[in-house]
């Protein structure tokens, strides 16, 4: 690769914050943080708030979302209005 067009790629370690999950990757991001590996060496650390570790659809716990609930909810809260007289 060209140095002069293409950015440096290092290791880095992205933590997923939500799963207590890490991975060791290679990436042209930076951090100042750092945390050392299981093999002893220090790598610059990226928290994210989700990664396959904890998103629901690659751990297959997907939320049941109630739209009955919701729209019972919804009719009792505005009821339902009489439609406005057109003139």
């Amino acid at each position: 690769m060209n140095s002069r067009i293409h950015p440096v790629s290092r290791p880095v370690v992205f933590r997923d914050r939500a799963a207590g999950a890490a991975f060791l990757t290679r990436s042209t991001a930076d951090s100042d943080q750092r945390v050392t590996w299981e093999d002893g060496r220090s790598y610059p650390v990226i928290d994210v708030e989700t990664s396959s570790a904890s998103h629901p659809f690659y751990t297959g716990t997907r939320q049941v979302l109630d739209t009955a609930g919701r729209i019972e909810q919804f009719n009792r809260r505005y009821g339902t209005r009489a439609p406005a007289v057109g003139g």
